[in-house]
């Protein structure tokens, strides 16, 4: 995680396997660290407010770290151009207070307690505190953008367009659509859309030509789809807290992820996936049995062989749209989130 400016380079790059990423390159890792170290200090400030309410619920999150991943896409993204250009570190910074605008709004909606093991913004000062904080990190955001010129601004503006667009999708259910493409779907507009703007950014800052942009864009987005999908089968498949919370979490809160979604669809007779959809069709599993039961089940069902090889997939896309961009360390370190992604829920 990276938590503090102040940590050394050697505790820093730790976060990187964290992520499945690997950067064999000791220059390219001494660049990324760099601009992650810059975009770490430039939060900081970049949250501040003359009232001192505003700026300790602004820094809540800042300062409960994170894995950074959409300023390390702009600042990988960047390796195809300059990576030293001057407006790398505010791009990755735009991308980053976004994101933790969600994140305040989420926890509103999700009613959360805890975000990043601490209490979250809602819990601690309010619904009402929280949604504002959002707000003035989304309006923090789009102040950097117009340093950034014309472009940054419409981007980030589209790409907080898709965003909420995710979240209503998200919030109002498939309605008449497919639940499994209507899952896909919001996950591209909640998650793949930021990823895909901030590799974009990267290319776009650091000057890299538009063909090298638009295949990080493309590869930013399928990357963030994977990485919220592997998420999902390492909540039923880990028997640890290797997706970062207690295997089973969405389950047990009733969350309709990928590998639910496939056994609900199934129309597999065997008494294990009969059994498997009238358990899941009761909703959220409250009750210790029923979820033991469950999540037993559905680790050994077709469903969850079937979400890997759909995580696989879109690993593999990922990869090919890398295609265009010149071979070398900053490719082979993208190419290894796609190994890792492929490996960590086989």
């Amino acid at each position: 995680m990276v938590e503090d400016v102040a940590n050394p380079a050697g505790e820093r790059s730790g976060q990187f396997g964290a992520l499945g990423l690997h950067l064999a390159d000791p220059r390219v890792e001494a660049s990324v660290l760099g601009v992650l170290d810059r975009v770490e200090a430039s939060l900081r400030a970049s949250v501040a407010s003359a009232d001192p309410l505003v700026t300790e619920a602004s820094r809540h999150l800042v300062e409960a770290g994170g894995k950074r991943f959409r300023p390390l896409l702009v600042a990988l993204g960047a390796q195809f151009g300059d990576p030293d250009a001057d407006q790398v570190v505010p791009a990755a910074v735009v991308m980053e207070l976004t994101h933790l605008a969600t994140l305040y709004h989420d926890d509103v909606m999700d009613e959360a307690a805890v975000r990043r093991g601490a209490p979250s913004a809602n819990s601690r000062w309010t619904n009402s505190v929280a949604i504002l904080v959002g707000d003035y990190l989304f309006a923090r955001a789009a102040d950097i953008a117009a340093d950034l010129g014309p472009e940054a601004v419409r981007l980030q503006a589209r790409t907080f367009a898709r965003l909420v667009h995710g979240q209503i999708a998200e919030t109002v259910g498939p309605r008449d659509t497919d639940p499994v493409a209507h899952y896909l779907h919001v996950i591209a507009e909640k998650t793949g859309s930021l990823i895909a703007t901030s590799a974009r950014f990267g290319g776009m800052f650091g000057g890299a030509s538009p063909e090298h942009v638009e295949a990080l864009a493309e590869y930013g987005e399928i990357i963030g789809v994977a990485f919220q999908l592997s998420d999902d089968l390492l909540d039923i498949a880990s028997e640890s807290v290797q997706s970062g919370k207690t295997p089973g979490t969405d389950l047990r809160e009733g969350v309709p992820t990928l590998p639910v979604l496939y056994a609900m669809a199934s129309d597999d007779a065997d008494a294990a996936s009969v059994r498997l959809r009238e358990i899941l069709a009761t909703g959220p599993l409250v009750d210790d049995a029923l979820h033991a039961e469950a999540l037993g089940l559905l680790r050994e069902s077709p469903a969850l062989k079937r979400a890997r090889e759909t995580v696989r997939s879109y690993a593999e896309d990922a990869r090919a749209r890398l295609a265009p961009l010149p071979k070398g360390p900053a490719r082979r370190a993208l190419e290894s989130l796609c190994d890792y992604i492929a490996d960590r829920t086989s």
